[in-house]
């Protein structure tokens, strides 16, 4: 028996030591391995996930999201070359390959040839991200660059009627595959564009490297980039990527897609359209009944400055003012009324007949009328004017008392 016990690992601690001892084999860490997907998932965030398998063994393989976007992605059951660097996954104590790279087997130089034409057209600026222009919402023409025979075209056509029946579709008709395809797509694109599109859709199905080469070409590439109207690419799968992709305004999984993408719903539309129905009926009757508001602000100011208005604030302005002119005559007369009254009363206090009314009598010459105050003034013979309080006498004078003349 042994003097010293063989230490007690713990699950991380033994994993993370096969983890150390795989990324310190250099060899591991830059390997190609060939075989057979299966198992393919792309979860919501877009790393990839996939076995290679032979005929006696698997490899699980994992691909992350910002490499995977850069890629020709593998389908399933497809033969492939993963490149990348083998190392343990701690947490599940799974040994798996962390893929950098993947392409179809056996097309090895043609793959290389793909990478070095995107990298030259990424550096000249080809594919940023600031020339993609934006889609029309509600495009009136529709341009489809694919072949007329292509299943490709009849999923798209499909798809518009589904969705936007209103659009006037073009079909710029080109073989998608062959030695001649490249210039043929080229004279395609230019005769949509002259049809003076909204959108155009470069469509066609799925295939190998090999069958999807006509994309990766760099005259139809330029092309796609120089389309005076915007493209929308749907070539092959989800899975398959060409430089066309990188060089449209929009990339679309599948040619179906590309259709999706281009065009709204018209389902959409219609519940859209009912929504903002019922919006600008709501605004119309706010609308009006503010227009009202304001014409019977208006209507009652045009009424406070109308001519019939100031006639009429004229003709009671002149009904108050006779009024006020009559109250103040009136008043005026009353005043001198009481005036007259009191200067009669006064007049009647010191006037001669009041005095007659005591006992005494007015008399007067009845040659002149002259006031006898004194009995010179009434010689013997003149004929004199009593006059009395309640009526008059004549008299003669006879003599004088006293013996006055």
């Amino acid at each position: 028996m042994s003097l010293f016990a063989p230490p007690v690992w713990t699950v991380s601690a033994l994993n993370r030591r096969v983890r150390s001892v795989l990324d310190a084999d250099e060899t591991l860490q830059d390997v190609w391995v060939t075989g057979e997907v299966s198992n393919l998932s792309r979860p919501a965030s877009g790393h990839v996930y996939f076995t290679l398998k032979d005929a006696d063994a698997s490899l699980r393989c994992v691909m992350w999201r910002e490499i995977a976007s850069r890629q020709i992605l593998p389908r399933e059951g497809q033969s492939v070359e993963v490149h990348g660097r083998i190392s343990l996954y701690e947490a599940g104590g799974q040994y798996q390959l962390y893929a950098d790279g993947v392409r179809p087997a056996g097309e090895g130089e043609l793959y290389a040839r793909f990478l070095a034409l995107k990298a030259s057209l990424e550096a000249e600026g080809l594919f940023a991200p600031e020339r993609k222009r934006p889609l029309p919402a509600w495009p009136r023409r529709i341009a489809i660059v694919t072949s007329p025979s292509a299943a490709a075209l009849q999923d798209v056509l499909t798809v518009l009627a589904r969705r936007y029946p209103l659009a006037e579709v073009v079909l710029a008709a080109t073989p998608v595959q062959g030695g001649q395809a490249p210039s043929e797509i080229v004279k395609a694109l230019a005769r949509a564009n002259r049809a003076r599109p909204d959108v155009i859709l470069l469509v066609r199905g799925g295939g190998s490297l090999e069958d999807l080469w006509a994309f990766n070409d760099e005259s139809v590439v330029r092309a796609v980039a120089a389309s005076p109207a915007p493209v929308v690419a749907g070539v092959g799968h989800e899975t398959d990527v060409t430089l066309v992709d990188f060089a449209a305004d929009r990339r679309a999984p599948t040619p179906s897609a590309a259709a999706e993408l281009a065009t709204p719903d018209r389902f959409e539309l219609q519940s859209e359209l009912g929504v903002l129905a019922a919006r600008l009926a709501r605004a119309g009757q706010a609308a009006v009944r503010e227009r009202r508001a304001g014409l019977g602000e208006l209507a009652t100011h045009l009424r406070a400055q109308s001519p019939r208005a100031r006639l009429d604030n004229a003709r009671q302005r002149a009904d108050e003012l006779d009024r006020r002119l009559r109250q103040a005559v009136q008043r005026a007369n009353e005043r001198r009324t009481a005036e007259a009254h009191r200067l009669d009363q006064l007049l009647r206090t010191v006037s001669p007949f009041a005095v007659l009314k005591r006992g005494y009598a007015l008399v007067t010459r009845q040659e002149d009328e002259a006031i006898v105050r004194s009995p010179r003034q009434a010689p013997l013979g003149s004929g004199l004017h009593v006059r009395l309080a309640h009526g008059e006498l004549r008299a003669r004078v006879e003599g004088h008392a006293h013996g006055e003349e």
